[in-house]
């Protein structure tokens, strides 16, 4: 019982830690909602310019995900991957229409019929510790929002 709250503490603490401010984002955020075919998605890693090893696996996972089994949609520009570094003045612009709060994936998906909507995934933080499931989980993911799911 002692480890267990020991543990949400340590937990909680980290999380508010790799936050760039005090209100601690802990749920999906979407911005728009979106039915039709998807045109492209945009993958991002927003991190800070002093991160954390959980911060800096998080996005060592994501990059190795997408190149490894969406090479073809990078190199054809259907999925755009990056590593955005929310500190620095020139990402502002994206900072704010992601309404990015810290370090975080997020997916962003464009459909065919021009609407737009963005999505943090949270759950990447919880598979930091065992690399291949992190990659099958982000790989599902990325394949649902590809199909319009």
């Amino acid at each position: 019982m002692k480890k267990t709250i020991l543990f949400f503490i340590i937990a909680v603490l980290f999380v508010a830690g790799c936050s760039n401010n005090s209100q601690v984002n802990g749920n999906s955020v979407t911005v728009k909602e979106n039915s039709s075919g998807v045109e492209k998605l945009e993958i991002y890693h927003f991190h800070a310019t002093n991160q954390c090893y959980s911060c800096k696996t998080v996005g060592a996972y994501a990059e190795e995900t997408v190149n490894t089994y969406f090479a073809d949609e990078l190199k054809s520009g259907r999925i755009v991957f990056a590593h955005i570094n929310g500190d620095l003045p020139e990402n502002k612009e994206l900072v704010t229409k992601y309404q990015v709060t810290g370090s975080s994936l997020w997916i962003g998906t464009y459909t065919e019929d021009g609407s737009f909507s963005a999505e943090q995934n949270t759950n990447v933080w919880y598979k930091i510790s065992d690399k291949e499931d992190y990659m099958a989980y982000l790989k599902g993911i990325i394949e649902q929002k590809l199909a319009g799911n």
